[in-house]
């Protein structure tokens, strides 16, 4: 498995991404990595809970009720 932190991934990521631009403005950055990430996440955390909802909102250290928002936001869950 790579060393690389979290951070160094995403820091790399984005210099990709705005070497990728060649100059032109980018648009909604903010957004776009919150809704790349944020995804993956709920993923990965809801497999590892085995679809506990309780344990995977423990784990990401938000509500319940936040999580089932989110999850169906990304339509994770119907």
């Amino acid at each position: 498995m790579s060393k690389k932190n979290i951070q160094d991934c995403i820091r790399d990521n984005l210099e990709g991404y705005f070497q990728d631009l060649h100059g032109a403005e980018p648009n909604a950055v903010y957004d776009m990595v919150l809704n790349a990430v944020e995804r993956p996440m709920l993923e990965v955390v809801m497999q590892r809970a085995e679809g506990n909802q309780s344990k995977a909102a423990e784990w990401l250290g938000i509500n319940r009720n936040t999580l089932r928002r989110k999850l169906l936001e990304h339509k994770l869950i119907k």
